[in-house]
């Protein structure tokens, strides 16, 4: 966990198919908020996750990587930004954790991906992490730490190296503290909206989210997560009141189970 941890700290309106429902509008209404040129989010997410890899490898296993880059690409084609070019990759890691970066990069651990057990799960999992970067969660937070703008000075001269480590700095550390609530709650109806769009059972995510709550509190590989994420049980009840019944009818059972692929 402390390996991840500082290798974060080193790195330092969706589509029409569906008419969903209720609060899973406000999602909607926030993508507009934090306007970064889209370059300017990749370079500082390449560089971020150029970071984070050379401290935590991949899972050297292409079968799983190409897996996860087909199903994460799918589900990201279900949102308003499936120009980017998304990056998906399972981390070496046993902490149990997944996260995001500006520009399309989406990354969770080994740990993650080896308790989950059908493909609506990843779908759910990958679909919150997607919603981080349609959302631009990360940004908004450079944007409130005043360094948004010198993000259009990340492909300048060597003079102005030094104010670009600290908008890479900024960005690693809201990775490695982790977003503030209402962001990860926001990110949840995301994972929710863009899994049933790309045609999985809604309640994959949730699934994945017993999972964890049911597992030991003290395990040490579920610090960082713990860190980062609020409770799980905290992000059920919230998704719970937020989906009510009303995605019942979206529903047919397809977690896809016999397509998941283990990293182990």
């Amino acid at each position: 966990m402390r390996i991840l941890a500082l290798a974060l700290l080193m790195s330092i309106s969706f589509g029409a198919n569906a008419q969903l429902p209720g609060i899973f509008g406000d999602v909607l209404r926030s993508v507009q908020k934090a306007a970064t040129p889209e370059d300017d989010e990749f370079k500082i997410g390449r560089q971020l996750a150029g970071n984070l890899l050379g401290a935590v490898p991949l899972v050297k296993d292409a079968k799983v990587q190409r897996y996860v880059n087909r199903v994460g690409r799918w589900v990201a084609s279900q949102s308003d930004r499936p120009e980017l070019k998304w990056y998906f990759g399972v981390l070496d890691s046993d902490d149990v954790n997944a996260f995001a970066l500006p520009g399309g990069y989406v990354f969770l651990t080994k740990g993650l991906f080896n308790l989950l057990t059908n493909e609506a799960e990843l779908a759910g999992v990958l679909g919150h992490e997607i919603g981080h970067v349609v959302l631009k969660h990360h940004l908004k937070v450079l944007k409130q730490s005043q360094m948004v703008d010198a993000v259009s000075g990340l492909a300048a001269s060597q003079a102005g190296g030094d104010l670009t480590q600290r908008v890479l700095g900024k960005g690693a550390e809201a990775v490695a503290r982790g977003l503030d609530k209402n962001a990860e709650f926001e990110a949840d109806r995301a994972g929710v909206v863009l899994a049933t769009r790309a045609g999985y059972s809604p309640y994959g995510l949730p699934t994945a989210l017993r999972s964890i709550a049911q597992r030991n509190p003290r395990e040490a590989s579920l610090a960082l997560l713990f860190k980062t994420h609020p409770l799980p049980q905290e992000r059920l009840q919230k998704l719970g009141d937020a989906m009510g019944d009303a995605f019942e009818r979206y529903d047919d059972g397809k977690t896809l189970k016999e397509r998941f692929t283990a990293a182990r």
